[in-house]
Formats: C-alpha cells, sequence, structure tokens
C-alpha cells in the first residue's frame, strides 16, 4: 500500500508539473505572439490623415472646458466597446475595428469622441495578449493621427483582472497623450471628472458632460460567480457636488444642462424597456421610444447587480438631460424614461462576442449634437452607411 501510494503522489506530482508547465509554456507564447499582432496594426495607422476639432481645451474652474462660439452647435460622437485585442489572434479583427473607428469619425467630423469604455480587450486566448496598454496604445495612436479630441470612461474589459495594468496605470497613460481629455477627482472611487462646453463670449456653461467610471465585476451574494458592478455612493455624492458647484459657477444664467457617460447601464434600462415592451411596444406614461432595438439575448439589459439611487439622484437636481453608455453590445436603443433620455451607443466589436463580426445592424456610433441653449439632438451613425 505504501508503494501504491508513493506512486500515486509521483504521478500527482508529474501531472502538476505538467500542468503548470503547460501554463508557463502559454503565457511565454501569448507574450510573443502579442508582440506579433500589437507591430502588425500598430505601423498600419502611420498612413492615417488628420481630420481635426475645431476647438482645443483648456483647463479652468477645476474642469476641461471647450470654449465655442455662441451660433456654433458642439458635436459629440459616442464611440463604445472597440474591443482591440492586441495580440496575433486578433490582427484581422483589430484592423477592423480600428478602421471602423476612423471612418465614423471622418463622417462624423465631431468636436469631441467619447469612448464608453472597453477600448481594450485583453482576453488571450481570443486576442493573444495580455497587455492592455499595448491595446489603448493603438487607440490613442489612431486618435493623434486623426487629431481629434476625446474622452474616457473605463469598462469592465479596459483592465481584466489578470491583464498587465491597472487603471491607475492606464490613467497615467492617457493622461500624456495629446488629445485624450481625461482627468480625475480625488478621493472618489475610480476615474470620474466633468468636461464643459462654454459659450466663449459670456463665459457661460452651456453644457457639463459627467464622465463616471463603473468599474468591472463584484463577487453575488454567494460569493461564487462574478457579477456587474457599477457606481458607488461616494461617486453619486461626487456628482452631486458636481451639479451643484456647476450651478454656482452658472449663477448668472440659470442651472446648465448635462450629460452623463459611462459603461455599464443602471438598472433603469431595463426597467424602462420591459414597460415599454410590456405595452406592446408603444409609449407608457413613463416611457418614450426613440430609435433601436435590445438584440441580446431575452432582450436582456446587463446593468449593474446594485440598484442604486443614481436615477434617483438625476431626478432629484434636475441637471442631467441624456444618459450613455455601451456594455452590450447588441442592444442599441434611445428611450426617455421619466424624462431623462437614455440611450446604448452602437458598438464596433469584431472580437469579443462569437460571431458578431458576421453582425451589423448594431455597429456603429452615435452622434450627438448640442446647441447653444444646450438642448441636444441625438441620432445613429451605422458603419453600414459610411463603409462604401
Amino acid at each position: 500500500m505504501a508503494l501504491l501510494r508513493e506512486r500515486r503522489r509521483k504521478i500527482a506530482g508529474i501531472v502538476a508539473g505538467s500542468v503548470v508547465g503547460a501554463i508557463v509554456l502559454f503565457l511565454a507564447l501569448v507574450t510573443v505572439i502579442g508582440v506579433i499582432g500589437y507591430a502588425a496594426n500598430f505601423d498600419d495607422l502611420d498612413d492615417v490623415e488628420a481630420v481635426g476639432s475645431r476647438y482645443t481645451p483648456v483647463y479652468e474652474n477645476g474642469a476641461y472646458a471647450f470654449r465655442i462660439d455662441a451660433d456654433d452647435d458642439f458635436r459629440i460622437l459616442q464611440i463604445t466597446d472597440v474591443h482591440i485585442g492586441g495580440g496575433a489572434f486578433s490582427i484581422g479583427k483589430d484592423a477592423k475595428a480600428l478602421d471602423a473607428v476612423e471612418k465614423l469619425i471622418r463622417a462624423a467630423k465631431p468636436d469631441l469622441v467619447v469612448v464608453t469604455g472597453d477600448i481594450a480587450y485583453p482576453f488571450p486566448i481570443q486576442s493573444g495578449s495580455f497587455n492592455n496598454l499595448r491595446e489603448s496604445q493603438m487607440f490613442a495612436k489612431l486618435m493623434d493621427k486623426l487629431g481629434v479630441y476625446y474622452t474616457i470612461s473605463f469598462g469592465n474589459h479596459d483592465t481584466e483582472s489578470y491583464s498587465f495594468y491597472d487603471r491607475n496605470d492606464l490613467y497615467e497613460f492617457y493622461s500624456g497623450e495629446k488629445y485624450c481629455v481625461i482627468d480625475r477627482a480625488e478621493n472618489v472611487d475610480g476615474i470620474n471628472y466633468a468636461v464643459n462646453i462654454v459659450d466663449d463670449e459670456s463665459g457661460r456653461i452651456i453644457q457639463t458632460l459627467y464622465m463616471m467610471d463603473t468599474h468591472a465585476y463584484v463577487k453575488d451574494g454567494n460569493g461564487l460567480f462574478d457579477r456587474y458592478d457599477g457606481l458607488h455612493e461616494n461617486q453619486i455624492e461626487w456628482y452631486r457636488g458636481e451639479v451643484e458647484r456647476m450651478n454656482a459657477l452658472n449663477s448668472a444664467y440659470g442651472a446648465p444642462k448635462s450629460l452623463l457617460f459611462m459603461h455599464i447601464p443602471f438598472i433603469e434600462y431595463e426597467t424602462a424597456w420591459q414597460e415599454y415592451r410590456a405595452a406592446g411596444s408603444k409609449d407608457t406614461e413613463n416611457v418614450t421610444y426613440y430609435y433601436g432595438e435590445a438584440l441580446e439575448p431575452d432582450e436582456n439589459v446587463c446593468h449593474s447587480m446594485y440598484d442604486d439611487e443614481m436615477f434617483e439622484t438625476i431626478l432629484e437636481l434636475g441637471s442631467t438631460q441624456g444618459v450613455f453608455v455601451g456594455h452590450d453590445h447588441l442592444n442599441y436603443f434611445s428611450v426617455s424614461y421619466k424624462g431623462v433620455r437614455l440611450t446604448y451607443g452602437m458598438s464596433i466589436d469584431y472580437l469579443a462576442y462569437i460571431g458578431i463580426g458576421k453582425e451589423h445592424t448594431q455597429r456603429g456610433a452615435t452622434i450627438i449634437d448640442l446647441d447653444s441653449a444646450g438642448d441636444m439632438e441625438i441620432e445613429q451613425l451605422p458603419l453600414s452607411v459610411v463603409a462604401e
């Protein structure tokens, strides 16, 4: 029996050693092929020609601001879920994603691009890379070549637990990029900041754009599975404070309107869509439908596991007229719920969802035009319209 136990221990040791060896070999292989994929797409961006933004941001009153002419509109292009893999497994799909971003920006000619998360997708089995900084560099180089200013609300995939770089690292990287408008509120969870659109002559704040971090994952009540995080209490209090601060700065003209950009939707997206569908796809007392579909399986909304007080705070303060999210790549609807416009941005993803490269109705971007009164018009920009 002792001999049998010893043989079993040896066999177990051999198996364990083989597993560890295979993991080490896999990690080494992914590192090497990641470099290959990164170089292939990164170098191709050298031929991109500039589009440019009409306005250059300045830092004033504790926030970046775009000072615009009184009679001009300001155009925002929301891009979401680009999902750059950055490795040898995703060379072709990364090229398509970057090409899609370029085409959409050239077609829209925005003053500002707002990215609502998941630029990077460091999932090695699909992409061949753990290096989310390389993936971020690919996107940043494209934006630098285009010469268009952009902001970022980070998504859950931008900094996976197994990826090489965390949010602090990516914040430091983007902070050094010429065309990236990014800031960080102190003593608040995640990367949160405001950007103002200001009348150049009077100094009146026309619109405030809030970028808020919905983080990534949390354990469910049983501690077994990861579920989606969302906005934390101190972030909601930061938002309240910023709305009140902007109101004070704009006291001579009245409270400015605002828009909120984040990655993971809050539960009211689901509530609104279900109410609309339960009414036979007709408007209700609370819901006004504008466009789009929920094409996730069972029309699912992958919202935060927390039923936080963000939407209630939005209603209470009366500042934010629209919320823009990403995350669910096949949902691209826009509805008004209790007077607040809730919009999914059209996504880019060619990589994360299996077979999504063959889908096309959801792929594109979202145009948000703001006038000098702070009123907005929203329209979809499908990639199929600009792809020719």
